[in-house]
């Protein structure tokens, strides 16, 4: 049986290894033509060896690093790109893979895959939920991926091009209709494409602008979410009319979010300029998909009225078209459409977008996205009053379904900044106006102070006051944030986001600015443009979210705010401080523990709660599967609303292949409608297993804290023992590595935190003291702990979640090659102690995730995955080695530029190998 599966399995994944082979064989003859023979020679037999890095014996792995050490700075940089690529290309073979795997399933009636919408909506029909709850559910939902600008994605947009061509032409090469002749051009476009990515500088050679982020973050509306957020509304349409045997439109529950122009914690160059030109630039994306369709419906809907009787209300709007041409009299449809571009055109031009179509003299521009929808509803209307209603099912549908999505503005921006600044901010202001000395008061003077100024017609701010630098400019962004709201929509920017929220003070202080500048009114009702959303970060902010909650709903101003909302109340959780405050066990079960007391203080005071989740890319930022994450969520804490973050490499990796970016997409919506209508809606979880959490994260958090905080040294073994300096050095971000300039860890952003020892493939963030706390646990507990434990794996899905992500970031850790970044540590003795505790840990760690899992192995579970790190790690691992080589050279005082570039390129290809770093 065993041996039978295994064939099934190699079956199965021949196609995956002939697109590797042939990826790799054209890599070979690259190298072999543009680096010459011997090089290429050089390259291969390394490549070949690679895997002696982390198999063979000490001896002859001392050999093959020595002989790594001996090449020349062009052979390594020669070596370093090539390892790199291969990385690069083999997750393009894995990407397509498995968009051919699920196409096969599909095509042979398989069972839904997990996490699709028809494994969701079966699950639904056996729980006996009806459509109709699911429907009502997204009437009131919010489901939105956040795009953030955070410095791990390393990837040129001109390099994913290349890469996504690439896609293209292995995607043409499966059909099996292909002649010879055309699988030989195949291959040579694809021989062309490797050369061109070889020839091409995968490094940026400037620093990124906030810009350049905003501009490369729009790549992936044309890459996916244009076309596949439409889609996938139409989809789950279908599915739910099929079922309920009537037609569904559904709301805009799904949208899009990004921080991209608009986070300011941390980063001195998001500006009111900034915010203004992400909105332009959203704006000129939206509207040029917008022209497409529209020319593409005027080219083919030539219905004429020699054939059909239109609605008054469509030959008015054809009559609307300020030009009238005679081949077009007939054909009413295409002008309505031509009237309806040019009105398109005129709000465009009304926004500032002159580049993006051509203008009509005398055409109304549209006042919103719901006049524009008008057109289109009219249109649609008119075709279904001749039985032309099929032609609504295409270009018109997905139309009417990206506007309502998209809107003029694209993408929902939020605001983002420190509560150390808008407290600055209140400072100043009050100042200004000769009232109290705002820092010399107590929390509860604060609020009295605040709420006094909130509900005084009378206004702080003066035109005749000159505020400092940084006053103003935060002032002229709120200003810049209403009048874009004006000229966009009110759904272009919807929440502030309050970054190190410690109190309900931080939070008032937010309404208090918007006040200030026009965006909070007390008559005839209290309203607030912004909806105020803390971000509750460290460990102690996570402890006493609840209690801030609570002060705030018992303050009645503040609850005719939320009541404005609709009655609801975002809050924001931070993975990344929290998991760099406590570590990963304790990071997670504190938050955990606040969406729970987050639930009860919101239930009991009638207010409905969206989390929005700060999840980075790697374990240790709270990234891996959403929809193992989503399912993870307490009871109740999802109810069809949900934010999260998708930073770094992750977008490329989700959402730059259009198919996998739908893949992901649909995911979200089917964790969303299972957590919120077949989990349970309290929390049902054993106390015996909640007891126990507490048990292994207060050891798992002494352990943690002890290391990181508590070690003489440490700091320095982390500058030494990583690459954090040359990531510092990287193009890869427009923000500081830290607040302020590094003053330690506790000023280092978590994401270069973490990425840093990924890196150097310790990658103690996700995973650091699990080991001790079991150990701790059993030694308390004997036999019975270990079966609790187990028990817990088995049925609990927090978990679950929590322990297989740990067992992902354990599998790609290396210990040979950990051990060559602690030799890079001057002080010996410091090394020893530091490097040896970890070690210790990590064996404890891995003997734990093995006993209660019951695998004999690290992935025994996740034969996917697995099978991914085994094709990549001879690559991955030869790459890390030289790496530290590299470092050696440099920190030694080798100053040839070549050195720097090639430890830059390690960083690439290390990150492309690992696919989720930081």
């Amino acid at each position: 049986m065993e041996e039978g599966a295994l064939v099934l399995r190699r079956d199965k994944d021949a196609p995956l290894q002939e697109d590797i082979a042939l990826l790799d064989r054209l890599l070979q003859e690259v190298l072999a033509c543009v680096e010459g023979e011997e090089t290429g020679a050089t390259i291969t037999r390394i490549r070949d060896t690679a895997h002696a890095l982390a198999e063979a014996q000490p001896a002859e792995r001392a050999a093959l690093e020595a002989e790594l050490s001996q090449l020349s700075h062009s052979n390594t940089v020669a070596l370093v790109r090539a390892f790199g690529y291969f990385s690069h290309l083999a997750n393009i073979a894995e990407d397509l893979h498995h968009n051919r795997r699920r196409r096969i399933h599909r095509i042979e009636g398989s069972a839904p895959q997990l996490g699709s919408l028809q494994h969701v909506l079966q699950r639904l029909v056996e729980n006996d939920i009806k459509p109709g709850s699911v429907i009502e559910l997204l009437q009131n939902g919010w489901l939105s991926p956040v795009l953030t600008a955070h410095p791990t994605e390393v990837q040129r947009k001109s390099i994913l091009d290349c890469e996504r061509e690439i896609a293209r032409l292995l995607t043409v090469r499966s059909n099996p209709w292909l002649v010879p002749e055309e699988k030989e051009a195949n291959t040579e476009a694809l021989r062309r494409l490797v050369l061109t990515l070889w020839q091409s500088s995968e490094i940026r050679s400037f620093k990124l602008t906030v810009f350049d982020e905003i501009r490369n973050g729009l790549a992936y509306y044309d890459y996916t979410f244009l076309q596949q957020l439409p889609a996938l509304y139409m989809h789950l349409e279908d599915a739910l009319s099929e079922q309920l045997g009537a037609s569904v439109e559904l709301p805009a529950f799904f949208r899009m979010g990004s921080w991209i122009g608009g986070d300011r914690d941390g980063n001195p160059f998001v500006n009111a300029e900034v915010l203004r030109y992400a909105f332009k630039t959203q704006a000129e994306v939206a509207f040029k998909h917008y022209f497409e369709l529209l020319a593409r419906l005027e080219s083919r809907l030539m219905l004429s009225t020699r054939e059909v009787n239109v609605s008054p209300a469509l030959a008015a709007l054809a009559a609307s078209s300020v030009v009238q041409p005679e081949s077009r009299k007939d054909e009413p449809y295409r002008l309505a459409f031509m009237a309806i571009r040019q009105k398109l055109a005129a709000k465009a031009s009304a926004l500032g977008l002159d580049g993006v179509v051509t203008q009509f003299e005398g055409a109304e521009p549209y006042d919103t996205p719901a006049a524009f929808l008008a057109d289109l509803a009219l249109v649609s209307a008119s075709l279904d009053s001749h039985n032309s209603g099929w032609l609504n099912d295409g270009t018109i549908a997905r139309l009417r379904r990206a506007v309502q999505v998209f809107g003029f503005h694209l993408a929902t921006i939020d605001v983002r900044q420190h509560s150390g600044v808008h407290e600055r901010i209140v400072t100043e202001l009050l100042a200004s106006a000769g009232l109290e000395h705002y820092p010399a008061l107590d929390e509860q003077a604060r609020i009295r102070v605040l709420l006094r100024e909130l509900t005084s017609p009378r206004p702080l701010r003066s035109p005749y006051f000159s505020y400092s630098e940084e006053t103003a400019k935060e002032l002229a962004i709120f200003d810049a944030i209403r009048d874009i709201r004006q000229a966009f929509g009110k759904d272009a920017i919807v929440h502030a986001i309050i970054s190190n929220a410690n109190s309900a003070s931080d939070v008032l202080e937010v309404a208090l600015i918007q006040k200030e500048c026009g965006m909070l009114r007390l008559a005839p009702q209290v309203k607030a443009d912004l909806m105020v959303v803390p971000l509750f970060e460290t460990i102690d902010d996570l402890q006493r979210s609840a209690s801030i909650m609570q002060s705030l709903f018992e303050l009645p101003f503040y609850r005719s705010l939320i009541d404005a909302k609709r009655g609801t109340q975002e809050i924001m959780l931070g993975y990344s401080d929290s998991n760099k405050d406590g570590g990963y066990l304790t990071s997670n079960w504190e938050l955990y523990q606040a969406e729970v007391a987050l639930v009860k203080v919101c239930d009991a005071a009638n207010v409905k709660l969206r989390l929005f989740h700060g999840r980075g890319g790697s374990v240790g930022r709270g990234g891996g599967p959403s929809y193992e994450a989503i399912l993870a969520q307490p009871a109740g804490t999802v109810r069809g609303q949900i934010r999260i973050t998708e930073q770094g490499e992750v977008i490329a990796s989700k959402y730059a292949n259009a198919e996998i970016g739908y893949r992901n997409l649909e995911t979200l919506v089917a964790a969303t409608l299972e957590a919120s209508l077949i989990h349970p809606p309290t929390d049902l979880t054993d106390p015996a297993w909640l007891t126990a959490m507490s048990e292994l994260s207060n050891a798992s958090f002494r352990a943690y804290r002890g290391l990181v905080y508590e070690t003489a040294g440490f700091e320095t073994y982390f500058a030494q023992a990583t690459p954090i300096s040359e990531i510092a050095a990287l193009n890869i971000g427009s923000r500081p590595v830290a607040r302020g300039g590094f003053k330690g860890i506790s000023s280092l952003r978590a994401i270069p935190w973490v990425f840093s020892w990924s890196q150097s493939r310790l990658m103690i963030p996700g995973w650091y003291g699990f080991g001790t706390a079991v150990a701790r646990f059993v030694e308390t507990h004997g036999d019975a702990g270990w079966e609790l434990l187990s028990r817990m794996y088995a049925e609990w899905p927090f978990f679950k979640t929590v322990l297989s992500n740990m067992e992902q970031v354990l599998a790609k850790t290396n210990l040979t090659i950990a051990a060559r970044y602690a030799e890079l540590v001057e002080d010996k003795t410091l090394s020893g102690s530091v490097f040896g505790t970890i070690v210790s840990e990590l064996q404890r760690t891995v003997d734990a995730i093995l006993q209660i899992t019951g695998n004999e192995a690290l992935l025994s579970g996740n034969p996917t995955l697995a099978r991914s790190l085994n094709t990549r790690l001879p690559y991955l691992d030869a790459l890390s080695h030289i790496q530290v080589e590299l470092l050696k050279r440099l920190r030694g005082g080798d100053e040839d530029p070549a050195i720097k570039t090639a430890i830059l390129q390690t960083i690439n290809g290390v990150s492309a190998g690992l696919r989720n770093s930081g």
